[in-house]
């Protein structure tokens, strides 16, 4: 397991290079790819019991993107962990590219086609389902966004994983608070999410999603209650890393022009400057 230091710089690092495919293709999902970051960086090197030579193992743990349009930060830390490789990267946004703008499950590392926003969580329940039915340890893990959560479906899943009581299923919720057309609580208002997975049976942690340690505090304690499936709410900052880019609804798939990428650049590259120097 790495330590949260070197986790952290390998989270700048997958921002850096989402930020340079989200360029290159011209198009992409900008914000919501900077504040999942944090969560998928975690996972991939320190959560997930995955082979990136072995992916097809029975007792693999699954994940499922739910939030598909945050597609281009899941393909560099796939990248990074050695499912793709960087040249199938750089095609990214190229004609008759095997990376589409949402995850499909042609790519080695992808378990399911997703994107089609409120239907993650009910195919991660059937999976919980089947590794119980099969009677295999492997954990279901689930990153959904909170403007989702204005699908219906996506409750019709919490009422499920609690009757089926689905310990195995981990929900996580990347709560930076903006969507499409501007902050979630003024476009469909969501409430309060803890309360809500509560009244529905589930265990309800939260943590700060662009925290290394907290992340790391938090997936640690896993499983957290018998019988009883998990939410993670992670509070995280839209468009996380650059300056200009956080908390701001127009970089939810605004692509930055030539100044705006170099002045991101040396944003993160400072700051991979610094974890250096801690790690050393």
């Amino acid at each position: 397991m790495l330590n949260n230091d070197v986790l952290e710089k390998l989270a700048v690092e997958a921002r850096k290079r989402t930020i340079e495919v989200i360029y290159s293709a011209g198009r992409g999902h900008m914000g919501g790819s900077l504040s999942s970051i944090d969560i998928l960086v975690n996972l991939y090197f320190s959560v997930l019991n995955i082979d990136p030579y072995d992916f097809h193992k029975q007792e693999r743990d699954r994940f499922i993107l739910s939030k598909g349009h945050s597609v281009e930060a899941y393909y560099v830390v796939l990248a990074m962990r050695g499912f793709i490789n960087d040249n199938l990267l750089k095609k990214y946004g190229n004609f008759n590219s095997p990376l589409a703008g949402h995850p499909i499950n042609k790519i080695p590392g992808i378990e399911i086609n997703s994107g089609s926003l409120g239907h993650g969580l009910s195919v991660g329940v059937g999976m919980a389902i089947a590794a119980k039915n099969d009677d295999l340890p492997y954990k279901v893990f689930v990153l959904m966004g909170d403007g989702e959560h204005g699908e219906g479906s996506i409750m019709e899943a919490v009422t499920a994983a609690s009757h089926y009581k689905l310990d195995n299923l981990i929900a996580i919720v990347d709560k930076n608070k903006f969507q499409l057309t501007g902050p979630t609580e003024e476009v469909m208002a969501i409430g309060d999410l803890a309360k809500k997975y509560e009244s529905y049976g589930w265990s309800v942690l939260t943590c700060n999603g662009n925290k290394m340690s907290d992340l790391s505090n938090t997936f640690s304690s896993l499983p957290y209650r018998k019988d009883m499936p998990t939410v993670i709410i992670a509070n995280t900052i839209k468009g996380k890393g650059v300056s200009f880019m956080e908390n701001q609804a127009k970089w939810h798939h605004k692509v930055p022009d030539k100044q705006e990428l170099t002045i991101a650049m040396l944003e993160l590259e400072n700051k991979i400057k610094e974890l250096s120097h801690a790690i050393k």
